[in-house]
């Protein structure tokens, strides 16, 4: 027994050794990301914590000045403008961006032909929505001699400068934002794949129309699918910025259109070279975001069902 006792103590430490050594190499694999963890991410957000209540110009030492970064944001009418147009597009596009992608995945999960060709065609603006060049390709679809005027013109309507126009510009980011509905719209579908047919099934036999389906059993069971595609669809659209920027050329468009929170972040640090209170509109925005993150999880209880 004195024997057979040594041998498994022998086992457990050799056991434990290998344990200790492979513990050690998964380690070092994930040091490069916590690494880039600290330097990159962590990092600049705690510095711009501190920025957020000092005055500095990117050029001089920050010097502290306490809360009078904050208390700026409350007589900032620029800043109450981009919040109005920020809200604005969050409110209007997000909506319109996820009804059109859960109506197309409802068309493609009905067994489409050529269903993968369609998927991969709907999703490429979601890759391409953010760039440089697509904002550039809106900003002369819709100029004043750009195609939407030029396909009215056919028809003997007289455009405008949609972008130059203050009543159309932010309806013009707002079709763009819509467009890119690629993302949701595979999430959706994926959701849609899960659904289990035998609940069709027993309500056809029951006389349910396909209108009660879909209010009855299809967005009860894709209720968790539609909630994570708006939690991020929201942030998503609050973070907006290459289109605002390269569309209104830098500006905030007519009459502060299309002037993006995110837009007035970038010209009060980098334009006006005023960092300290940038860093505070960057805290503010992250407390919006997150009020809206924790709105959306606790309405979720309400209306979000869940299998188990």
């Amino acid at each position: 027994m004195t024997a057979l006792g040594e041998h498994q103590r022998l086992r457990a430490s050799r056991r434990g050794s290998l344990r200790k050594r492979d513990d050690k190499a998964a380690f070092l694999f994930l040091l490069p990301w916590f690494a880039g963890l600290l330097l990159i991410t962590a990092g600049p957000i705690a510095a711009s914590l501190v920025l957020g209540f000092t005055d500095y110009n990117l050029i001089q030492p920050p010097e502290f000045n306490g809360l009078e970064n904050f208390e700026r944001m409350l007589t900032d009418e620029r800043l109450h403008a981009a919040l109005g147009v920020t809200f604005t597009y969050v409110f209007v596009s997000v909506p319109l961006q996820l009804i059109c992608a859960l109506g197309l995945a409802l068309l493609l999960d009905r067994g489409l032909r050529g269903l993968s060709f369609y998927r991969s065609v709907f999703y490429l603006p979601s890759l391409l929505g953010s760039s440089v060049a697509i904002a550039v390709l809106w900003r002369q679809i819709f100029g004043a001699e750009g195609m939407v005027n030029q396909v009215l013109a056919l028809v003997g309507v007289q455009g405008r400068g949609w972008i130059s126009d203050p009543d159309s510009a932010l309806s013009t980011l707002i079709v763009l934002n819509v467009w890119t509905f690629g993302a949701p719209m595979v999430i959706f579908l994926a959701g849609l794949r899960q659904i289990p047919v035998m609940y069709y099934e027993a309500a056809s036999v029951d006389g349910a129309s396909r209108w009660t389906q879909l209010w009855r059993i299809t967005l009860p069971l894709l209720s968790p699918i539609i909630f994570f595609n708006l939690v991020l669809q929201i942030i998503h659209a609050f973070q907006s910025f290459t289109q605002a920027f390269v569309v209104s050329g830098g500006s905030g468009g007519p009459s502060d259109s299309t002037l993006f929170y995110t837009l007035y972040l970038y010209q009060r640090g980098f334009n006006n070279f005023d960092m300290g209170y940038a860093s505070a509109l960057a805290w503010l925005l992250l407390v919006i975001i997150a009020g809206f993150t924790a709105v959306n999880f606790w309405a979720a209880k309400r209306w979000v069902f869940y299998d188990d």
